[in-house]
Formats: C-alpha cells, structure tokens, sequence
C-alpha cells in the first residue's frame, strides 16, 4: 500500500516524450511521491526546512519561520521503486515580499569592548544614550555598535561615534 501523499497519475512509457494515452507493448505505472519544504527565497542558494506531508504543515511552518516561499518536491518512482524524475515546484505564500524587495528589519546591538555589557535597540538614538551613559559611568571603557539584520548577519560599524558628529 502506497503512502497517502503518492498517487498514479503518470501512465506509460517511462522516458517517453509520447502522450500516456496512446497504447504501448511495455506500458508501465509511475507513482509521483510529493512532499513540501519551506524555504526562505526561491534562489539557488536558500535556507529550507522539512519535509512535511502536506502543504499546510509546510506553510505553517514557513509563517513560523517568516519564510515567504514552499518547495514542492514530486518523486516520480519507477516499477522498481527507484526514483526517475525529481520536479521543483516554487510556491510564493499569500502576503510575501517578492524577491529582492523583502524589508529587512535591522537591530542595534551595542556592547562594551572593556567589559562585555551589551544591549539592544530599535532606534539608533537609543544605541547612542546607551552608549553614553555607559561611558559616562565607567571612565575608559569604549562602547562598539553593530546592527543586525535577519539573513544578513551581525556587522560593526565603525568609528559611529565619529560619523555622527
């Protein structure tokens, strides 16, 4: 018995450019196994995460994640149970940025490099009050800013209190 997610749509010659329809000598089922990724951007280099069965555990997950985009996969399986054909299928979730214009939300992360306390903020203002009034307290100690964007990473930014003057 073949597992709920595989199904016999694909009748005939294997390999054959033919139509299924047209009677062969050595006609044969294929079944198509699907399963479902989630996956961050439909770019050749991408973050995805799975499988799942069905498109609504993959698209949950997805939202869970703020991916913005599902990957079906379809297995076609031969009479052997060996795998013949492997199909992609992008599918772009309702409400995701389309590719290249995702709104990057950005962190700031400061921290002192003489003894380690850090915070974060939403605003930049906010990094620089931190900043001073660290410094104020703790004569000698340099407060280091960073900011940090989901994908991107963390990155400094240097000489900030320079720039801002």
């Amino acid at each position: 018995m073949r597992p709920g997610n595989c199904s016999n749509l694909l009748f005939g010659r294997l390999g054959s450019a033919e139509p299924a329809s047209r009677p062969k000598a050595h006609l044969q089922m294929a079944y198509i196994e699907t399963f479902w990724m989630a996956c961050d951007s439909a770019e050749q280099l991408r973050a995805e995460y799975g499988p799942f069965h069905t498109r609504s555990e993959a698209e949950n997950e997805a939202r869970k994640l703020g991916f913005g985009y599902l990957l079906r996969y379809e297995h076609v399986l031969g009479a052997n149970e060996e795998i013949e054909e492997v199909r992609c299928i992008f599918v772009e979730l309702p409400g995701a940025n389309p590719v290249g214009t995702e709104r990057l939300t950005v962190t700031l992360h400061t921290r002192c490099a003489t003894c380690g306390e850090s915070a974060t903020h939403d605003q930049g203002w906010q990094a620089e009050v931190w900043a001073d009034i660290h410094e104020f307290e703790h004569t000698r100690h340099r407060v280091r800013l960073f900011e940090h964007a989901r994908g991107r990473g963390l990155k400094e930014i240097c000489d900030w209190r320079v720039a801002g003057r």
